[in-house]
């Protein structure tokens, strides 16, 4: 499962973000959420698998960030054009990624 969310997270293009239910409802499973959460959190390579742009489904930053703290994700998704409702929010009606029906 671990390979199947590294491979979905490199597919979200920058300035765009996908939540965890997204991401575990596209792996079979929307309960998976927080697997998904926790199998970020051990991301081996934040360089090529880009877990910050992984929300939760309010669009809220995670206050555990694991790679430099929720101001490193934040910087990380500005710079590439994430449009933010505050702070700790993406704007999800601007920035989500949208996946195709199958």
């Amino acid at each position: 499962m671990k390979e199947k969310v590294y491979e979905f997270v490199r597919s979200i293009p920058r300035g765009k973000v996908a939540t965890y239910g997204q991401i575990a409802l596209h792996l079979g499973n929307r309960n998976f959420a927080r697997v998904v959460g926790n199998i970020l959190h051990c991301n081996p390579d934040p360089e090529h698998i880009p877990c910050h742009r992984v929300v939760n489904a309010q669009g809220r930053l995670s206050r555990s960030y694991a790679f430099g703290g929720i101001e490193a994700q934040r910087g990380l998704l500005e710079s590439e054009g994430v449009v933010f409702k505050n702070d700790l929010v993406v704007d999800l009606s601007v920035s989500q990624m949208i996946l195709e029906k199958f």
